[in-house]
């Protein structure tokens, strides 16, 4: 890891991890054209994060805009407008558009390679987790990003309400990676840190977007290395039902879904408690607080909703990483209380 003078959270550095490269501060994503090898990648993008990095698309060969909806069809949309190019995707966006480069980057096959520089503290930028387009065999490796750019600038840029809700995403990476039988020391160190930052940066006044910022990226580390369970496998159920944004349901189900994995791993709940100073599932509630909704009904989900997602979540096989297993009535249980 590669320091670059400054102090405290807002310190930039280069991390070399493996095959990929993180870069972090304030003021690189002016970098990011050089750090991934020069102008012609193809940039997929939104319109609220092209206007804050508007260069990024002088330098692309070709640029894509991500609308709404699931990843799936948006990925093959994505390799029906883009030409191969250079093999080279950079996502400027957040969590939707990055899966999206690493879905394309999936299935472009050999050589081509996913780059990200985050607007939202989703996280994506730093695992492998994605779904593949539309029409892709699952069994097709999945990518994770060979650049991150994390500038907290544009990563920590969201609205106040919205911020809260990825900084809850954010903190249920760090929570849950110690809980699954994937954890390890490392993973576990870098999960508390990132929850101490993402707690620590709400007080009184503006949050501490840098902290934020440093929080998520720490938190996606813990989660890529350890894989997800319980919390993730009801969040994004309800995500790819197309009932709720991927901040808002991860934000809304933390406070009832912590208890759950309390149950199972009880000790590493005691050490996140201890990490941030408070218990879990009351420092999760009053996070939640700032998000504007605090059930799963402020979000338009209704009673009717919350069987089909049972069914779905039930059926997923992540659940085996945070054992015992959860039943559908016991997943049934947990949508109701957030409900």
């Amino acid at each position: 890891m590669v320091g670059v003078p400054g102090e405290g959270v807002a310190a930039a550095f280069t991390w070399r991890d493996g095959e990929r490269v993180i870069a972090f501060g304030r003021g690189r994503a002016a970098e990011a054209v050089e750090l991934a090898g020069g102008p012609g990648f193809s940039l997929l993008t939104t319109g609220r994060a092209l206007a804050m990095a508007p260069a990024l698309a002088e330098a692309a060969a070709a640029v894509h805009h991500v609308g709404q909806g699931t990843v799936p069809p948006l990925a093959a949309a994505a390799l029906e407008a883009l030409p191969p190019g250079d093999g080279r995707y950079m996502a400027l966006g957040g969590g939707r558009v990055v899966d999206v480069a690493k879905a394309v980057a999936a299935a472009r096959g050999a050589g081509a390679r996913a780059l990200a520089v985050p607007t939202t503290l989703s996280g994506a930028e730093l695992t492998r987790v994605h779904r593949h387009a539309d029409g892709v065999d699952d069994a097709t490796p999945r990518v994770r990003c060979a650049l991150v750019v994390c500038d907290p600038a544009l990563a920590a840029s969201q609205p106040a309400e919205e911020l809260a809700a990825s900084a809850l995403n954010a903190l249920a990476h760090a929570a849950e990676a110690p809980c699954t039988v994937g954890a390890n020391p490392v993973s576990t160190l870098a999960a508390h840190h990132a929850a101490r930052l993402l707690v620590g940066a709400y007080g009184p006044g503006e949050p501490d977007r840098d902290a934020l910022a440093l929080g998520a990226l720490l938190a996606g580390y813990a989660m890529d290395s350890t894989g997800y369970g319980l919390h993730h496998v009801l969040a994004q159920t309800v995500v790819q039902r197309g009932l709720a944004p991927h901040g808002a349901a991860n934000a809304v189900l933390l406070p009832h879904t912590l208890a759950a994995l309390a149950r199972r791993a009880p000790r590493q709940l005691e050490a996140l408690a201890d990490a941030i100073g408070q218990e879990p599932p009351a420092a999760a509630a009053h996070l939640c607080e700032r998000t504007g909704a605090t059930r799963l009904r402020d979000l338009g989900i209704t009673a009717a909703d919350l069987d089909a997602c049972a069914d779905t979540a039930a059926a997923r096989p992540q659940l085996d990483l945070t054992p015992p297993r959860a039943d559908r009535a016991e997943i049934r249980a947990v949508y109701a209380a957030a409900w």
